[in-house]
């Protein structure tokens, strides 16, 4: 179980102290190694960018045992990756997108300097990386499209003239895990270098479905990239990238996780007792779920084309990126061993961009980055939603056995952006930094849904049939519709800078942002009033009127304003940084249920975050090394009335309620969920060198994180304790690194975490239709419980 709140806070807020305390016992003229990064799209030390950044280098991620972005998202703090049942909600300071294929990603992630703002590009494998940075806050000037939340940018590793080559292999075998990688990299001729990554990583999951007898999530994963770069004269060189993965993935790691028979005395278990999870809400998470079977398969690839061409003492760079990837899965979305419906979902997306920047020299008065950029993609969405003729759900209504509803979905999407930041240094100690971004975007998309069923159609009424009853039930009705939409954006930066000395620096930002508006691709309905099920079910069976949906949605926007200080103490053996911000997000883009089984897209809320980020670095002596950080946010929606009730909201806090009918409730004055008070971590690294050639390294990571919801609807019953992850690696190797053996442990103190957690659709209404009263079951994603790993690495 996780550890009690108050005794977490308590961890949380000496994470930094005690890496700072420890400097007294040091010793002299130690200095840390510089982090580069390029946030600025330049090479700079950590220490000179005025923003607040964390990065976390290859080595650290290959050690830690990090495979993914959700992976390297919990060592950095006011930075979460959380899997819902159908997609993947990314988040910086408080703020992501909803679930919502037409949704492009509030924090934007940049591959080699590729934007890929799909969702289902953050799970795909992670490998062979130089670095991975993350810039929090608005990022709407040399990152620009929608990152208007922060931006991740990823870096591979590159081609290097020197020889270089390793094998990797991981074996953890009480959830199967297995894990090869290999590189080589090294000049093929005088000025043509090569580097090929290949990695093969299979899963056996930690999560026992008992109707299938199977371990689950099961993976199966492999990732091949193969670059050059071609040095082809003193001022010229390319760089070619090619990059194919899949990731596949079988079940999921999800349980049913209590229901409300101990709150109301009816619940789903009290209903269909077969089902799994029928404990009280308060119940431990115990590694089990039923399920019919869950599947997702995933193939990405990616090309990009990288020119460097030093004109004069300028940098003048184009990066042409192709990328797509198309995945196909299958949702058994009420998570139980009931048989009610399956719900099949298949993308596929591809974009090619260009960008075109000139990069003035450093040194000079003024310093400047300008450029242009285009973008086109395309994106095709199907899902089937299917209910067998033996589902339960036909308890409901007799309409529903045989219903199938499917939805196509199609875009195209062309941009155009044009940018520049200069920066002027006045004197030795102030600079002041001017930016902007302006951008066009047309979108084209169409939408298509249609329904039938198996059993016979009569006329329950004139004029209305089986299955039109069946599409109201479910609020769900046959449509199509088309759209076009063109919008621009400009977004400023004021950035002033003061040297106070060579070791420390002070900042203030200005900035704008602004995420796309777009098309909805999962409404039910269609926005025309006009179109729906005849008003005859409404007036003489009682049904609820037909919902009225969503085909166009408004761009997002924000303001914000960060003061921050970077600065470096005992002699360059420790840095501390910190930054104090404070955004307001206008027009957020929400998902708003209909009060059936969809959901409505509508710029429906605003909201600020605000809060301080300290991070810092500490060489205690030429054996021993902290990095800590810790993140404080404090996040509040302002306006927004159309969010979803979570159970008995109404009987609870009735002056929340906005819309009974369709169970809206106002979310003023709440936390957004995924938005913990206090996120820090603590990394110790510890080398020491025997006698006879050998060399210990010792690594151990606390990541903490205060208590936060799990539920987009904030039900309370959904909480997620404080708690401390432990993770330690403990590693022998030769002195010329040849060779090197580790045991890696995550989540040693076996914590519970839960990601993500809601509803079990459909069971309030199964619960409604067997008892008359109200109940309902509960689900949660669960984050992989304490794993020992053995970890054998060979260099030469």
């Amino acid at each position: 179980m996780t550890i009690k709140t108050a005794k977490a806070h308590r961890v949380g807020m000496a994470l930094l102290a005690f890496s700072i305390a420890a400097a007294s016992h040091g010793q002299d003229n130690l200095t840390l190694e510089e982090i580069v990064v390029t946030a600025q799209k330049r090479p700079q030390s950590l220490q000179d960018v005025p923003l607040s950044v964390s990065a976390l280098g290859g080595e650290k991620m290959d050690a830690a045992g990090l495979n993914n972005l959700e992976a390297v998202s919990t060592y950095v703090p006011n930075f979460s990756i959380n899997q819902t049942g159908i997609s993947t909600t990314i988040s910086i300071r408080g703020i992501s997108s909803g679930i919502n294929q037409g949704f492009e990603q509030s924090v934007g992630m940049y591959v080699d300097g590729i934007y890929y703002g799909r969702a289902q590009l953050a799970r795909a494998p992670l490998f062979d990386m130089e670095r991975v940075e993350v810039l929090r806050g608005p990022q709407g000037i040399l990152f620009g499209k929608n990152s208007i939340a922060g931006a991740v940018s990823q870096t591979s590793a590159k081609p290097s003239q020197d020889f270089e080559s390793r094998i990797t292999a991981l074996y953890e075998p009480e959830h199967g895990e297995k894990d090869l990688r290999a590189v080589i990299s090294g000049g093929l001729t005088d000025d043509l270098a090569g580097r090929l990554s290949v990695m093969k990583r299979d899963f056996d999951g930690y999560v026992d479905n008992t109707s299938t007898g199977k371990k689950e999530p099961a993976a199966d994963e492999w990732l091949v990239r193969g670059q050059v770069r071609w040095d082809a004269s003193d001022n010229l060189a390319l760089g070619l990238k090619l990059e194919q993965s899949q990731f596949d993935v079988s079940g999921r790691n999800i349980e049913v996780i209590g229901d409300t028979a101990g709150e109301t005395g009816v619940g789903l278990s009290t209903v269909y007792p077969i089902f799994s999870g029928g404990e009280a809400l308060d119940a431990d998470q115990n590694g089990k779920r039923q399920a019919n079977g869950d599947t997702s398969e995933n193939k990405t690839h990616n090309a990009t084309l990288n020119i460097d061409y030093q004109w004069g003492e300028h940098q003048v760079t184009a990066i042409t990126g192709l990328a797509g990837y198309e995945y196909d899965e299958l949702c058994d979305c009420e998570y139980t061993g009931l048989n009610t419906f399956t719900l099949g979902l298949d993308e596929a997306y591809r974009q090619w961009s260009q960008e075109l920047r000139i990069v003035s020299p450093v040194g000079e008065a003024l310093e400047y980055i300008a450029g242009v950029f285009y973008q086109d993609s395309h994106l095709e969405f199907h899902d089937d939603f299917n209910v067998p003729t033996t589902s339960a759900l036909t308890a409901v209504s007799s309409a529903l056995a045989g219903y199938n509803s499917q939805r196509f979905f199609e875009q195209d999407s062309q941009l155009w952006a044009a940018f520049a930041q200069a920066t002027y240094h006045v004197n030795d100690q102030w600079s002041l930094t001017l930016g902007g971004r302006y951008t066009t975007e047309q979108k084209t998309a169409s939408r298509f849904s249609q329904s039938s069923t198996q059993a016979p159609n009569p006329d329950v009424i004139p004029g209305v049939t089986l299955l039109d009853l069946a599409e109201n039930v479910l609020r769900a009705e046959p449509h199509s519709e088309a759209g076009k939409r063109d919008e621009d954006s400009f977004t400023p930066l004021i950035n002033l800078q003061y040297q106070i000395s060579d070791s420390a620096m002070l900042y203030a930002t200005y900035t704008t942002g602004f995420k796309s508006g777009g098309f909805d691709v999962r409404s039910n309905a269609s926005s025309d009033p006009a179109v729906g099920v005849p008003g005859a079910v409404t007036s003489a069976l009682g049904q609820p009127p037909s919902p009225v949906g969503v085909f166009e949605f408004e761009e997002e926007e924000a303001t914000s304003f960060e003061l921050g200080a970077k600065t470096s103490l005992l002699d360059d053996r420790a840095e501390l940084n910190a930054a104090v911000f404070r955004t307001e997000y206008d027009n957020l883009q929400v998902s708003i249920f209909d009060g059936g089984l969809g959901f409505n897209v509508g710029n429906a809320a605003a909201a600020i975050s605000q809060g301080i980020e300290l991070d810092g670095r500490l060489r205690a002596s030429e054996s021993l090394t902290f990095t800590a950080a810790i993140g404080y946010l404090d996040f509040e929606f302002t306006d927004y009335d159309n969010g979803e009730c979570y159970f008995r909201q109404a009987e609870f806090e009735p002056d929340t309620v906005t819309n009974a009918a369709l169970d809206m409730c106002s979310f003023d004055g709440k936390r957004q969920a995924y938005t913990p008070e206090l996120t820090g971590s603590l990394i110790t690294n510890y080398q020491h060198q025997f006698q006879g050639g050998l060399v210990l390294n010792a690594d151990l990571d606390l990541i903490y994180s205060s208590e936060y919801l799990a539920s987009p609807s904030l039900d309370p019953r959904l909480t997620q304790d404080a708690f401390v992850k432990v993770n330690a690696r403990l590693a022998l190797a030769a002195t010329d690194g040849f060779w090197e053996i580790a045991l890696v442990g995550k989540n040693l103190t076996d914590e519970a975490v839960l990601t993500y957690g809601a509803e079990v659709p459909t069971s309030a209404t199964l619960v409604g239709a067997a008892t008359g009263q109200q109940g309902l079951a509960y689900y949660g994603f669960y984050d992989r419980p304490r794993s020992i790993a053995l970890q054998a690495r060979l260099q030469f």
